[in-house]
């Protein structure tokens, strides 16, 4: 038996392909939930009320999707060019420091600046700190060709321990009786509701717009079309004349970018300051969903949605029926392996 790959896919075996592999994964869960001592179908109702269900329940899920759909975006466009970036969630903490850094600086300081002008620098910090996390490690594969998964990785844990040692020093906040956070951003600078009532902010918004406009600048614009090339054939690439190193460089900078972003959306969005804690591994979870909307920019934002709906979900099915909200972890896990296999079905077919 041996695996060839298919001239052309069909449009409809792509589209069956991500529909049979959430089928598969439903399936495969079930017998988890049944274990539980659960039943199966009041389980799943449960499962899609709780995300799904109610107003609270979709704004709940919208807010959690939201730094989702950023960190999303920095893994699909990264691994459009095979920078394999792990990074995002050190990247995600350091663009909420930097954020905060701007936007929360108190003692008269800033206040002179105009709440447009300090909202801009904020964000722009934000992006500017996590594009230089992801610098390093660019520039050591192209010019080296050291493994980026390990140094993206391994900076995870080093921002970690440096956001820490800021909790506890320069930026933790006199106020909070001891707790490790940062200080508060300033109330001018948060952002706005989109529903009252809810939690749900207009960063919800700003992820959309550029999730469209990655699209489109990977669709229809020549960086676009160099990311593309290089994350297919490197070699052929730079045989053509294009700047693949450069080419690796944009894109790294663009990726550490969309997940800074990620982090200071959460904090202007819904913290308001900065605490270890503050993201269940988001950054993780973005190449999770990059890999799910297999790597297309539009379909992340369905894609982030969906595991969004199944982490608030998995609390309400919890408390009903005593599953484990770690059932929520396996859906997300399987669903993305069902997705490999069945899109590497869609593009091969076996052969004896």
């Amino acid at each position: 038996m041996r695996l060839e790959r298919r001239s052309t896919v069909p449009r409809a075996l792509l589209v069956a392909a991500p529909l049979a592999a959430v089928l598969f994964t439903l399936l495969a869960t079930s017998l988890l939930v049944a274990w539980a001592g659960a039943p199966v179908g009041r389980a799943y109702a449960l499962l899609l009320e709780g995300g799904f269900g109610s107003r609270f329940a979709i704004t709940e899920t919208l807010t959690r999707a939201t730094p989702l759909i950023f960190t999303g975006l920095a893994a699909a466009v990264a691994f459009r060019a095979r920078l394999f970036n792990i990074g995002a969630e050190g990247q995600l903490y350091a663009g909420a420091l930097a954020a905060v850094a701007v936007g929360g600086l108190h003692d008269g300081v800033g206040y002179e600046l105009a709440p447009g002008l300090l909202f801009v620098l904020m964000f722009a910090a934000a992006a500017l700190a996590g594009a230089l996390l992801l610098l390093g490690p660019a520039l050591l594969k192209s010019r080296f060709g050291v493994d980026e998964v390990v140094t993206t990785l391994l900076l995870n844990f080093i921002v970690l321990l440096f956001v820490s040692a800021m909790l506890d020093g320069t930026m933790k906040d006199p106020t909070a009786m001891g707790w490790p956070q940062s200080v508060a951003l300033q109330d001018l600078l948060q952002l706005d509701k989109l529903v009252e009532r809810s939690r749900v902010h207009t960063g919800l918004l700003a992820a959309v717009v550029l999730a469209v406009a990655l699209w489109a600048l990977l669709k229809y614009t020549t960086l676009g079309f160099e990311i593309r090339a290089v994350g297919a054939n490197a070699r052929a690439a730079r045989f053509a004349g294009m700047p693949v190193g450069w080419t690796t460089v944009k894109v790294a900078l663009l990726s550490g970018a969309l997940a800074g972003l990620a982090g200071a959306v959460e904090v202007a969005g819904r913290t308001g300051y900065v605490t270890l804690d503050m993201s269940p591994g988001y950054g993780y979870s973005g190449i999770v969903i990059a890999m799910l909307a297999m790597l297309n920019p539009l379909a992340v934002v369905a894609a982030a949605i969906f595991v969004a709906g199944m982490l608030v979900g998995a609390d309400s099915m919890s408390r009903a029926v005593a599953v484990p909200t770690y059932i929520a972890d396996v859906i997300v896990a399987v669903s993305l392996l069902a997705v490999l296999v069945a899109t590497m079905l869609a593009q091969y077919r076996i052969r004896r």
